[in-house]
């Protein structure tokens, strides 16, 4: 309570120490509690990709949101935890993916600068303000998605993950393929 009476101040939400890694727990030898229980649903190895992630683009260039999508179910679904995250969540980071390299690809090719309708002036490429933002919510929604992983998977998991390719892709997408 602050000084004048009133409720403000105090700890910050989320400050404190964060909870340890499932596996951390098992192999200190402590009891683990899994925090989420996967809802008892059976389904197909890969839930079917909706169609605005395969839709069409104006530019005439692929969408990588299918591709993305597919990639990082089938990472969640070889640690066992496919069940925990949404199908939701999934689509959000992969769009969000597949937004920021549409963003990146058209600053490679028009460059940083863009010229102001009115005036003419060179001011800055707002697709470089919109990158930045889809890489903000991109990494927003891996780090949830792995949080998740990270908290309720038993075993130890090591190698590249959905995120870790990232760039590679996004490299891939600017070489045309």
């Amino acid at each position: 309570m602050a000084k004048d009476g009133s409720g403000r101040g105090g700890a910050r939400p989320g400050a404190g120490r964060k909870p340890k890694a499932l596996i951390e727990k098992i192999s200190e030898g402590k009891t683990a509690e899994v925090l989420m229980e996967p809802a008892e649903l059976e389904g197909a190895d890969v839930p079917p990709v909706k169609d605005f992630l395969k839709s069409p683009q104006k530019s005439g260039r692929e969408l990588v949101a299918e591709e993305v999508f597919n990639e990082t179910y089938v990472w969640l679904k070889a640690r066992g935890c496919e069940k925990l995250v949404t199908v939701q969540m999934v689509e959000q980071y992969a769009m969000s993916v597949s937004r920021w390299i549409q963003c990146e690809e058209i600053v490679s090719s028009t460059g940083f600068l863009a010229k102001h309708p009115t005036t003419g002036a060179a001011i800055a490429s707002p697709y470089v303000s919109m990158s930045q933002s889809y890489m903000k919510q991109t990494n927003y929604c891996w780090m949830q998605i792995y949080q998740i992983v990270k908290e309720n998977c038993s075993v130890e998991f090591q190698g590249n993950t959905p995120m870790d390719s990232t760039m590679e892709r996004l490299l891939r997408a600017r070489n045309g393929g």
